[in-house]
């Protein structure tokens, strides 16, 4: 039997590992995510003083948080086991939290889970659409403590809990806590949406058309045929039960706005509340304007953000009158109060106050043609910047091309390119980061990033655009960005690779960001050149959808000119396409690269084309095709002597004829390769074609020798140090061990697979992994998990866009077929839906998770 997961018991409750809850008297205590998550820490180490910096790296291991987001979950913990008096949790003083209760271990008892109801064949697709099965709380978790808004909290609510309120949107300008408002009331309502509750930021886009791919991804749904992005949520949310979608920062994507009709219209069960500057101007919409702390709760925000950072701090007699006319200057407005506070720092409050008055009585009114809700914070900011000296005034405004932060390497060669900034670089920042117009982000294992809140930001932006200097440090963002890119390109080695995809993963919006600069501005040397470094992150990292938008877009900028940039990204959209199995558009951009190079006689373009050529048409099942132009390009690879691409286009064509049934040309071709990657020094390209003899042979039905090459590869990968290798051998070795009846064998094969492609963050390699786990279940007798690991793994191939090629998907649902037809029709669809609804974290631990003795499908 399958091994049952771990329940704990302590006094009247039942943490339930299995459901992810905490259940009393059979009846669950709602949690949130992050609450569960503490309890689940502090259930499994009781008795044990548990400090505040183990539990934040236990709960929060990848994000910054401080302590008073632990704070915030033990309040809400205590409330919801009623242990007011601390006699399940004790909190030591400055030490940090004792879990005292007696804590019970046991088996837990298996659920039947009903299923959902039958699947219905996409249009054009031929997979199954899940529905969601089971409730997701992703909403983000506060950092500070909230003040003033319980009545606002009250009223949002009640207006959400009305049938005739769809679409809840609360306007106001940037800072006033719209974003927070929300928070609390998604979370106060918790209970009610009983399908989950879920955050998606759209601070970071600018383009309206990219909110629904940013919506479809915050959701998990893949991408279907002939479906829009508002048709599969309601697929996905169907007989889900409500459900709240929370937007936020909704202002710069009005247009958008029509894909927020058009799911509203697609989902009855759903409802959504925005954060916006501007309302959405749909129909059915209620606005909900955010209004100004009341001048107690303003006062009170005032002296604790002050505290902060002036630990001393505190309001007296003689301060009182100064802190209250500051906040009634600054109309209540959240942000305003902060960056006031922040500047207790070096002024008093009455220092504050003189400042505060002038400034604001220079700009009354602002400028007519700014909305008026605008004003107040626009003076507030300005007011900040006024505080300034001229060098940190330029040294504001240069940081603002920065999107989502920058290192303080890129802050000095974009802010200072022409050395005339006028003060240290570091000294600036630090005075920047004291003044909160700057934030310091702390990072594991990685240096400090410094970045502006989207608000403060905007302002900056406005600023540099006034100064005359956008275009200058516009283009040292971008030629910095560019030389970051083009770090990718050589050939690096293992550690340097993945030192590069990590530092891009880190950058994606300044990428981003500088990309939109030089499209706008039509620089296509620089866009072009920027583009085609990406292609190894998009590709390496699976951004296909964006990477291919992005050389769709400069490939059309570029007209009929610069046909050798155009041909190479023309096979590099080839490629990206053919990997979305979009093989029609794939021909197109491949031939017409083939034709652009030989315009040019550029044999080595020709070579690459026709190699990509071939790979599209193996991976749609064209062999005859695929070996024709596989031969094609190596024989242009052999009149250059290139033999590097000689030996990996005898890689590609060994492929081919394998599958075509000529294995003695097959090893002839990888033989020839293995004495170029020796004599290259290439150890890797040497253990590929190691792993590929043990295709051959395994493809003849000769277990024992394939099981041999296998290891053989296994270990020359792991002496080269390429773990993609070492993982790809090890799933190898895992279908050998699963064919001989080897099952925790090729379940550890599996697992270490799967554990090195999640390392490296492939998630087509995690996907391969989670299918050959699949196929192990289903040789143990477990039909059941067999078709929630596939499903797993199909879920994640749909949501990259990466389909498994045509041939490989057949031979996988020939493999499944024994798994549908041993279980009942509703029992095959509740498996599929259980792994189509996982993410990536919880399908990951589910396939590592020790399978236990076979059982009856």
């Amino acid at each position: 039997m399958e091994t049952s997961p771990l329940n704990y018991q302590f006094g009247e409750f039942t943490l339930d590992l299995a459901r992810g809850c905490v259940l009393k008297a059979g009846e669950e205590v709602k949690l949130r995510p992050k609450v569960y998550e503490t309890l689940k820490y502090l259930v499994e180490h009781p008795g044990r003083l548990i400090g505040k910096q183990e539990l934040i790296q236990a709960v929060w291991p990848d994000a910054f948080v401080t302590d008073d987001s632990v704070v915030q979950c033990t309040v809400e913990l205590r409330r919801a086991l009623g242990d007011r008096t601390q006699q399940l949790l004790k909190t030591v003083p400055r030490r940090g939290y004792l879990f005292t209760a007696q804590v019970i271990q046991c088996a837990s008892k298996p659920e039947v889970v009903a299923a959902p109801g039958y699947f219905d064949l996409l249009e054009g697709g031929g997979q199954s659409s899940a529905k969601v099965s089971s409730k997701r709380h992703d909403l983000p978790v506060p950092r500070t403590s909230f003040i003033g808004r319980e009545q606002q909290v009250a009223e949002a609510t009640g207006l959400l809990l009305r049938r005739d309120v769809r679409l809840l949107t609360m306007t106001g300008p940037g800072g006033a806590g719209k974003t927070r408002l929300a928070i609390a009331v998604a979370a106060a309502l918790a209970g009610t949406f009983t399908a989950g509750a879920q955050f998606v930021g759209l601070a970071s886009i600018t383009h309206p058309d990219l909110v629904a791919t940013a919506l479809a991804e915050a959701l998990d749904i893949p991408q279907v045929a002939n479906r829009t992005v508002a048709q599969r949520i309601g697929d996905q949310l169907q007989n889900s039960g409500p459900f709240l979608l929370l937007l936020d920062n909704f202002e710069q994507v009005l247009p958008a706005a029509k894909v927020v009709a058009e799911i509203l219209e697609a989902c009855p069960s759903l409802k959504i509340l925005a954060t916006s500057r501007a309302c959405l101007r749909i129909y059915g919409e209620q606005e909900f304007p955010v209004t100004p702390l009341a001048q107690d709760s303003a006062i009170e925000l005032f002296v604790q953000r002050a505290a902060a950072v002036w630990p001393g701090f505190a309001m007296t007699r003689e301060t009182a009158l100064a802190i209250r006319e500051i906040c009634s200057r600054l109309d209540g407005l959240p942000l305003a109060i902060e960056l006031a506070a922040a500047r207790t720092k070096v002024l008093s409050p009455d220092a504050i106050l003189d400042r505060l008055q002038s400034r604001l009585q220079l700009l009354t009114g602002g400028a007519l043609d700014l909305p008026e809700r605008q004003h107040t914070l626009r003076n507030t900011i300005d007011w900040s910047h006024g505080l300034l000296n001229e060098a940190e005034r330029k040294l504001f405004r240069r940081l603002s091309v920065f999107a989502g932060g920058c290192t303080l390497e890129a802050a000095e060669a974009v802010s200072n390119t022409s050395r005339d900034l006028g003060i240290d670089l570091f000294e600036g920042l630090s005075s920047l980061v004291g003044q909160n117009l700057v934030q310091r982000v702390d990072r594991a294992e990685a240096e400090p990033r410094f970045a502006m809140l989207e608000t403060i930001r905007e302002y900056a932006l406005e600023r540099l655009t006034d100064s005359g200097e956008q275009t200058a440090t516009r283009r040292a963002h971008a030629a910095y960005f560019l030389v970051l890119a083009e770090e990718g390109n050589p050939e690096l080695s293992t550690d340097d690779r993945t030192r590069w995809l990590a530092r891009c993963d880190v950058e994606i919006d300044n990428f981003r960001f500088a990309l939109d600069w030089l499209f706008q501005t039509l620089d296509l040397d620089w866009g072009l050149g920027l583009c085609v470094a990406l292609f190894r992150f998009w590709d390496m990292r699976e951004h296909l959808t964006e990477g291919r938008a992005r050389l769709e877009t400069v490939l059309r900028l570029a007209g009929e000119e610069r046909p050798k940039e155009r041909a190479r990204v023309s096979v590099f959209l080839g490629a990206l396409a053919s990997a979305q199995g979009d093989y029609p558009a794939a021909e197109h951009f491949l031939e017409q690269s083939l034709a652009l190079y030989e315009e040019l006689g550029d044999q080595s373009g020709v070579a690459a084309s026709l190699n990509a050529l071939a790979v599209s048409a193996r991976d749609r099942g064209d062999y005859p095709s695929a070996q024709t132009n596989f031969e094609r390009s190596l024989a242009c690879w052999r009149m250059l002597s290139d033999r590097s691409a000689i030996a990996r286009c005898l890689h590609n064509l060994a492929n081919v004829v394998e599958v075509r049934g000529d294995y003695p040309r097959a090893r002839v071709a990888l033989r020839e390769a293995a004495d170029i990657f020796e004599e290259l020094g290439d150890r890797s390209g040497a253990a590929w074609s190691i792993n590929q003899q043990g295709d051959i042979a395994r493809a003849q039905g000769n277990m024992a020798a394939a099981r041999g090459l296998y290891q053989r590869a296994l270990s020359a990968f792991r002496e080269a140090g390429d773990p993609w290798g070492t993982a790809r051998s090890l799933t190898d070795l895992g279908y050998i061990d699963c064919e001989q009846g080897e099952h925790w064998a090729a379940h550890a094969a599996y697992r270490q697979a799967l554990e090195i492609f999640a390392g490296l963050g492939h998630r087509r390699g995690m996907a391969r992994a989670l299918e050959g786990s699949a196929c192990l279940a289903l040789a143990r007798g477990q039909a059941a998990r067999a078709l929630t690991l596939a499903a797993a793994a199909a879920h994640l191939r749909r949501l990259i866009s990466a389909p498994l090629p045509q041939a490989e998907q057949l031979k996988l649902d020939r493999a499944l077929l024994p798994a549908w037809k041993s279980l009942t029709e509703p029992e095959g669809n509740g498996a599929w839906a259980e792994g189509s609804a996982m993410s990536l974290e919880k399908a990951i631990h589910y396939s590592l998770q020790e399978p236990g003795s076979a059982i009856s499908g």
